[in-house]
C-alpha cells in the first residue's frame, strides 16, 4: 500500500498514469503502447486524475485491459495485474514493461495502427514526438543493432537528404506497412526525425 501512495503522491508522470475506468480498449491500448515503446510504467486504475481513489472491479477492467493489449496492440503486450485495497477501494495496478520487440502500434481505428511513446505525463504520437526529442538535453532513446534494410534507409540518408516512405519501399523492396514500421522504429530509437508538415512527410539522419 505504501508503495501505492506513494507512486499516488508522485502524480502522473513519464512512467505513471492514473485512470478512473477503462471503457474503451482502443484508447488504453495508446498508453499501453507509449509505457511498452519507452521506459515502461504503471497504470494505476480506480484512481482520478487528482490522484483521488475512486475504487473498481477489477475483473472488469482486466477483460478490458487484456483486449486492448491482444487486439489493439501489434505486436501484443503482456501485462502484469496487482490488487491493492486502500481505504476500502480497490486499485487495479497494472504493469507494462518496456519491451525489446519495439516498435509496439496501437489501432485507432480499422486499418490505422499508430506508434506513440511516453512523454512527460502523455501518450504522444510518434509522427508529434519528433519536436519533444530535440527539445530533451539528453537522448532518449539508446541506439540498437540494426538490420539490412534499416541499415539501408541510413546509408540511402547519408547521400541523400531526406526520403519518403514511397522512396524508403522501393529502395529497400518492402511493403508499405512493413516500411512504415522500419522508420517508425528508427525515429523510436533516435536514429531519423520524421518532418510531417509538409504534404508528404519525409525522414532526415537526426
Amino acid at each position: 500500500m505504501d508503495d501505492l501512495q506513494h507512486l499516488i503522491w508522485q502524480g502522473e508522470n513519464d512512467q505513471v498514469d492514473f485512470k478512473q475506468r477503462v471503457t474503451q480498449p482502443d484508447k488504453i491500448a495508446r498508453t499501453l503502447v507509449s509505457f511498452a515503446n519507452t521506459r515502461g510504467g504503471t497504470v494505476l486504475i480506480g484512481v482520478k486524475d487528482d490522484g483521488r481513489l475512486v475504487g473498481i472491479d477489477p475483473e472488469e477492467e482486466k477483460h478490458t485491459l487484456e483486449l486492448a493489449a491482444g487486439f489493439y496492440c501489434d505486436p501484443p503486450l503482456k501485462l502484469a495485474y496487482e490488487e491493492v485495497e486502500v481505504d476500502g477501494h480497490t486499485i487495479l495496478k497494472v504493469t507494462v514493461p518496456e519491451s525489446s520487440h519495439k516498435p509496439h502500434f496501437a489501432k485507432v481505428k480499422e486499418g490505422d495502427w499508430r506508434g506513440y511513446v511516453r512523454v512527460k505525463d502523455t501518450s504522444v504520437q510518434t509522427s508529434k514526438m519528433v519536436n519533444k526529442a530535440m527539445q530533451a538535453e539528453e537522448p532518449e532513446f539508446e541506439p540498437i543493432p540494426l538490420d539490412r534494410h534499416e541499415q539501408a534507409v541510413l546509408d540511402y540518408l547519408a547521400l541523400n537528404r531526406r526520403v519518403t516512405l514511397r522512396q524508403y519501399t522501393k529502395i529497400a523492396n518492402l511493403s508499405e506497412r512493413r516500411a512504415y514500421r522500419l522508420l517508425v522504429k528508427l525515429v523510436i530509437h533516435g536514429y531519423l526525425r520524421l518532418h510531417d508538415k509538409e504534404k508528404e512527410a519525409y525522414y532526415t539522419l537526426s
